[in-house]
């Protein structure tokens, strides 16, 4: 690698690590805002364990992060070169366009190999260590769902709400059950309760006492002409709370975007070996669609490192911007295209004889033929 290669290279390399880190920033940013604020802040989780979620959390965003970020820096770097009026030098100095880019491509190619290895392990691995952590981490205080003062509707049918808190002691206590609709059927107020937790169960268990009851009718909860009915009780049975649907009891389901390449083709394996009775066979073809369609988007994903990194060098040196933001722009919007293809065939994969499989590579098929041909364009020039 002589003197020009490795100026260019350390040029995307850097443009590139940049905007890899930015995007993964703002991904992760978006997974914490979601997933783990409403913990940090009411304390369920410390700071050391939230500092390693969040870098959990960094590791299974890279897969996007990865493929925008590298289109980002070829853009920044060879719309700088071209607006310094360098690749019109080097050109002019007899370099081709292919050799000028080599270190693009070495790069891309690179991208190409980290994008299979955290597709396939690094992001299953830190998206099953993140969930599992996660539970863990809520399971050694599962008393720190109920925060005085706070609606918490954590629980599926039910909404929850204690005035004070001391300890394992509530009182005054409010529960809202509602229907299918979210309209409340029934109030519930207690002035004191007990909180306590089922291991065996998985549950939170409140002991209410000095409890009022309001019921409204199933059919018309929203018709206040009708009126309720009341009731008042010293003491009723332990209302249950489960926490199934916040984390597993002792593992964590692992659902087929998580899996590692030898997981998905020994869920391959299973599926195929599997006796189907013909009234199945449609769902039994639907299930190995999904595995298949899983493993095609990791190499899909992957690939595109390479197809976004041939589409930005003819665009870089068509638009000569300096500008970041107007590069970053351009990024964004070809990226969103791609994975709303991407995402539009994913979709499909309850019909296998469309073969989403293979029209999954079809969003790659269109920027790399797009990418040859402005690269063509250009080298002509």
């Amino acid at each position: 690698m002589n003197l020009l290669d490795r100026y260019i290279f350390k040029s995307v390399l850097f443009s590139c690590a940049a905007a890899v880190g930015l995007f993964a920033f703002v991904l992760t940013l978006g997974n914490v805002i979601r997933d783990l604020l409403a913990y940090i802040l009411s304390g369920r989780l410390s700071l050391p364990v939230a500092a390693e979620l969040i870098l959990l959390t960094v590791a299974s965003v890279a897969t996007y992060a990865l493929p925008i970020g590298i289109l980002t820096g070829v853009l920044l770097t060879l719309g700088r070169l071209s607006a310094d009026s360098e690749i019109t030098a080097m050109r002019t100095s007899g370099i081709s366009l292919w050799r000028i880019t080599r270190p693009v491509f070495l790069l891309a190619a690179a991208g190409v190999l980290t994008g299979l290895y955290v597709n396939f392990q690094s992001m299953p691995s830190a998206k099953i260590k993140y969930e599992r952590e996660l539970a863990q981490a809520v399971r050694t205080d599962p008393l720190s769902f109920i925060q005085p003062k706070t609606f918490i509707r954590d629980f599926k049918g039910q909404v929850i709400y204690v005035s004070d808190l001391q300890g394992p002691e509530l009182h005054d206590i409010w529960l809202w059950k509602l229907d299918n609709e979210g309209m409340a059927v029934e109030m519930l107020r207690a002035a004191t309760g007990h909180l306590d937790i089922d291991t065996a169960s998985n549950e939170l268990v409140v002991t209410l006492e000095h409890v009022q009851l309001e019921q409204r009718n199933d059919k018309h909860p929203e018709d206040f002409s009708l009126p309720p009915r009341m009731f008042s009780f010293g003491q009723v049975e332990p209302v249950r709370f489960s926490l199934d649907r916040m984390f597993g009891r002792t593992s964590v389901r692992q659902k087929l975007p998580w899996m590692t390449y030898a997981e998905l083709r020994a869920e391959q394996a299973r599926l195929a070996t599997l006796p189907v009775p013909a009234a199945e066979a449609p769902q039994h073809a639907r299930d190995q669609m999904k595995v298949t369609l899983t493993i095609q988007e990791k190499f899909n994903t992957a690939l595109a490192v390479l197809s976004f990194a041939l589409l930005g060098v003819p665009l870089g040196i068509k638009v000569s911007r300096r500008e970041t933001s107007a590069n970053l722009g351009v990024a964004i919007l070809l990226a969103l295209g791609y994975y709303l293809l991407t995402t539009a065939v994913s979709w499909i994969d309850r019909h296998p004889e469309y073969r989403p499989d293979l029209l999954i590579w079809l969003p790659n098929v269109l920027c790399l033929a797009l990418g040859v041909w402005l690269f063509s364009r250009i080298e002509k020039r």
